[in-house]
């Protein structure tokens, strides 16, 4: 598969010690403003492409109700207007600014972190043999990332195996909020009978946009963090860490593990 023309960026490179001079690709990072209702709430730094599916995402996981997304009346680039009928600003006390790092640390309030998200209410249980799959099938879909090294990615998958959506992006949580938004437009919303599967670790807003998204099963290339188990086990969520070579680390609910 060839990356999207907008997800990679043309440079040259010296590469050393032959200390040639040479093309290369780098994967692209912009900021997109997102606007609800016209006004503007939130920027995040991003690879453009499917900006519709990460504003309602983002919007998703912030406990927010949007109805769908659009470009802007004015066409302003790097932007997206969202429509959420039901959208109070006074909400909004504090100033959203997510980075291509990390989503949390930027917040203005901590407290304004925890989104309440219901308890996952799902009975789905899976082989292992399928969980540890997922991380190469994912790794399969990920053309920008072939061309790049520079991105991250989320995939959705069915209880058997097949890939449903995978996106790309610079900033892992926006690869999620685009799976997410896809997920509600397809109208698959709550995720109940499906797997996330993710190409790093399992920070706490991962886990957290996927108890929102309602997804019983989250696995991942990498470790979680404390407050990403702790959530998660709070919340019903499986978590599968360190994903490869045919063997996971399951840190809760293993339960809907089959061996």
């Amino acid at each position: 598969m060839d990356a999207p023309p907008y997800s990679a960026a043309a440079v040259d490179v010296l590469r050393l010690p032959a200390g040639t001079t040479e093309p290369d690709r780098v994967a692209v990072e912009e900021p997109l403003e997102i606007r609800i209702n016209g006004r503007p709430v939130a920027v995040t730094m991003r690879t453009p492409g499917h900006d519709e599916e990460l504003a309602l995402g983002f919007c998703l996981s912030e406990g927010l109700q949007p109805s769908e997304a659009r470009l802007p009346d004015d066409l302003a680039a790097n932007a997206v207007e969202v429509d959420a009928p039901g959208f109070d600003p006074a909400r909004l006390q504090r100033s959203f600014y997510t980075s291509s790092s990390c989503g949390v640390c930027g917040k203005g309030a901590l407290e304004a972190v925890a989104v309440e998200a219901p308890r996952v209410e799902s009975g789905l249980r899976l082989p292992l043999s399928l969980v540890a799959t997922l991380p190469e099938r994912l790794r399969e879909a990920q053309a920008a990332f072939a061309v790049t090294g520079g991105l991250h990615a989320t995939g959705l998958f069915s209880a058997a195996g097949q890939t449903l959506c995978v996106r790309e992006d610079v900033g892992r949580h926006n690869a999620m909020d685009k799976v997410v938004g896809w997920a509600f437009r397809e109208q698959l919303l709550p995720l109940t009978e499906l797997v996330l599967c993710v190409s790093g670790r399992l920070s706490f807003e991962l886990v957290q946009k996927a108890a929102v998204a309602g997804c019983p099963v989250v696995v991942a290339v990498g470790a979680p963090s404390s407050l990403a188990v702790d959530l998660a086990a709070d919340r019903g969520l499986m978590l599968c860490g360190f994903v490869r070579g045919g063997s996971a680390n399951v840190y809760t609910e293993p339960w809907r593990i089959n061996r």
